[in-house]
């Protein structure tokens, strides 16, 4: 690779995205039978089941409404808190969300999922130590619980813990093998370690289970850029902005590939359309970067 190359590497991409449990998996009670009978109870069990044919019916804030009801009528109800934080959570209000986690754990300490998201949420809150130990007790509860394997493994990957990341994903990818998340981060901390070929082919797994996983494209193309695999990267670059139009790093890693085959107009074409989605996105630091490179490939052509 050309010296002046090395001052405008690809950049190498570690996303995070927190795993909660699907809407879809949301934890209802039909019956009072092994609850204290209360007379608020059967109160309580009516906003929760309307709660949940309010999400069944896409009506999110109506069903935050009838949770969180619920749970005033009838405060050891775990399933009205646990679905009240999933319904907080799908509308981005992560401490909310996290609270009304925490009191189903309180509501039925044995409730896993409850642990899990609770975790998964202080994760997002950047509280790894308290996250960690959350997502370990849910796992204490239930062992087979793909998504908490996952977020531990997020937690360990933002500390930079490898191999235990490596060993949370490889759980989540067990027991939960049609998920694209955990295989792609398995990837990235392969990436991270050097171990190149292994990386490649836990990204292309990846691409498999979703092909529309644009950083799994994306990560991939910077391998085979690095392999000097050309073609193949600038392949795996093209799918990466196919899946997500806007996604500036592919653009600017397909500029590179072309400096390196002399098509210098292609490659200031690229870098420029990646400068100004960078601009556009407030990432000034590689939209500068972006700049300099389109420099050095303007004083190249001459």
């Amino acid at each position: 690779m050309n010296t002046w190359l090395k001052k405008y590497p690809l950049m190498t991409l570690i996303t995070i995205s927190i795993l909660c449990i699907n809407m879809e998996s949301a934890v209802s009670i039909s019956s009072p039978m092994g609850l204290v009978v209360q007379a608020t109870q059967p109160i309580a069990l009516d906003w929760l089941n309307k709660g949940l044919k309010a999400i069944a019916e896409g009506k999110v804030q109506d069903a935050i409404i009838a949770f969180r009801q619920a749970a005033q009528l009838d405060p050891a109800l775990a399933p009205a808190h646990y679905n009240l934080g999933l319904a907080l959570r799908q509308t981005g209000k992560l401490q909310p969300a996290a609270d009304a986690f925490y009191q189903a754990t309180q509501a039925d300490p044995q409730f896993a999922s409850a642990f899990a998201n609770l975790g998964g949420a202080l994760l997002e809150g950047n509280n790894l130590p308290l996250a960690i130990d959350y997502l370990k007790t849910a796992l204490q509860l239930d062992p087979k619980l793909g998504f908490a394997h996952y977020n531990l493994g997020l937690a360990r990957q933002l500390q930079k813990d490898w191999q235990q990341a490596i060993a949370s994903f490889q759980q989540a990818i067990i027991y939960s093998p049609n998920s694209a998340e955990p295989v792609y981060h398995l990837g990235n901390c392969y990436l991270q370690q050097g171990k190149l070929e292994l990386a490649k082919s836990t990204f292309i797994k990846a691409i498999s289970l979703n092909y529309n996983y644009t950083e799994a494209h994306y990560n991939l193309g910077l391998i085979l850029f690095e392999q000097g695999q050309l073609q193949d990267s600038l392949s795996a670059f093209r799918k990466a902005a196919q899946t997500n139009y806007n996604y500036p790093n592919a653009y600017y890693g397909a500029g590179l590939v072309f400096v390196q085959l002399k098509q210098y107009e292609q490659a200031i074409k690229v870098i420029k359309y990646a400068r100004d989605i960078y601009q556009k996105q407030g990432n000034m630091a590689w939209a500068n970067n972006a700049e300099k490179l389109l420099t050095q490939i303007r004083n190249l052509r001459r």
